[in-house]
């Protein structure tokens, strides 16, 4: 589990011309895939250009019922339509960050193997763990000491990740650091079935734009296929205090360069930061564009040329309008948006997220945040 582990395999590898397998797995639970899943992506790409094999499993089995990790209850579990929806779109988005051609990537599905087994299957692979085991993860442990609920299926999916690392024959395994219990689990069920054990390798986690954990409810995540002015502006939000990491985990830049670009000002570092993700993820042209965009609609303070228009229902309630208008992600979004001061409409602030907002052949502007407009006509 060292250092001197992963050297040995690498050493092993370069002998004998095998290179090594290298599992990542994500399971499908939301719609998208942010930047904050982007970090481990980034190292298996790393890993694939020095010419080993990257191993991505897309996790359509361990999705249905979900990685209880840091969470202090029962994930809801997911249905086998929400999974395959969430799925659809997965391979486009880290196609983004990781060369998904077949020569170079092995793409894998775990349902592959977990359909093919029957209960009895199940309980053989419940027996290669022990509660004890299992209730050594923070997450367990924390609710049993709060006499929270720890549910027995929940224990099952330490134990599932495990064995997706046996099935692939993995060499290591990269995850974020919140995953080392599962990764070590892999490595327990590789010693069981006779196979050599995964080295373990885990990234920091990249907390979002606002200093919280990166997640689509707070609104502090950049999804990889955000449009490049929509990016370019999310990472300008980020906060002074996170830059670092961004930088870190997010850019190919030496140590040295990042210790100076931070040492100036922040707007400017903020810039740099920003045009280097969106190059990253789309080319240099593009960057240089958003960042003319972002420059214009914000230090001049103007209004965006090409605000998106929709039709709608007059007199809805605000909270309404914004989500049925995609500004928002949900009504209870919406309330807490409007509380902070975050809505204009026709460039005034509005604070009741129960204000009928009546609608005419005029368009009515509505703005959430710094880069979130619509025009919104009645319907007729």
């Amino acid at each position: 589990m060292t250092e001197e582990s992963l050297r040995k395999y690498l050493e092993a590898s370069q002998e004998s011309g095998r290179p090594l397998r290298v599992k990542f797995g994500i399971d499908p639970t939301f719609t998208h895939v942010h930047i904050g899943h982007a970090v481990p992506i980034r190292l298996l790409r790393t890993f694939q250009e020095l010419g080993h094999l990257p191993v991505l499993i897309i996790g359509d089995g361990t999705a249905r019922l979900g990685d209880p990790t840091g969470r202090n209850e029962q994930r809801p579990p997911l249905s086998l339509e929400e999974v395959q929806h969430n799925s659809t779109t997965y391979l486009d988005q880290i196609g983004k960050v990781l060369d998904l051609s077949p020569e170079v990537c092995e793409v894998r599905r775990n349902s592959e193997w977990f359909e093919e087994m029957d209960f009895f299957d199940c309980l053989r692979l419940a027996s290669c763990g022990t509660v004890a085991r299992l209730l050594e993860r923070d997450d367990f442990k924390k609710r049993m000491a709060e006499r929270l609920p720890v549910h027995l299926h929940e224990m099952h999916y330490p134990i599932m990740q495990g064995w997706d690392s046996v099935q692939v024959r993995a060499d290591v395994e990269i995850g974020g650091n919140d995953q080392l219990f599962n990764l070590h689990m892999g490595r327990l069920l590789q010693e069981r079935e006779g196979h050599r054990p995964q080295v373990c390798l885990t990234t920091p986690l990249l907390l979002g734009t606002d200093g919280q954990k990166m997640s689509k409810t707070y609104g502090n995540h950049v999804p990889l296929l955000s449009e490049p002015n929509d990016m370019f502006g999310k990472v300008m939000s980020v906060t002074d205090d996170q830059m670092p990491d961004w930088f870190r985990l997010l850019t190919s830049l030496e140590e040295e360069e990042i210790s100076k670009i931070l040492q100036g000002h922040p707007r400017e570092a903020k810039g740099r930061l920003a045009d280097e993700i969106v190059t990253w993820l789309h080319n240099s042209a593009v960057a240089k564009s958003a960042a003319q965009a972002f420059d214009s609609q914000f230090r001049k303070k103007q209004v965006p040329d090409d605000i998106p228009e929709c039709a709608l229902e007059s007199n809805l309630p605000l909270a309404n309008l914004l989500k049925e208008a995609g500004l928002v992600s949900s009504t209870s979004d919406a309330r807490r948006t409007i509380k902070q001061g975050g809505v204009k409409v026709n460039g005034e602030p509005a604070v009741d997220p129960s204000a009928l907002i009546p609608l005419g052949d005029e368009p009515t502007m509505i703005q959430v945040g710094k880069r979130r407009f619509a025009n919104i006509r009645e319907r007729s």
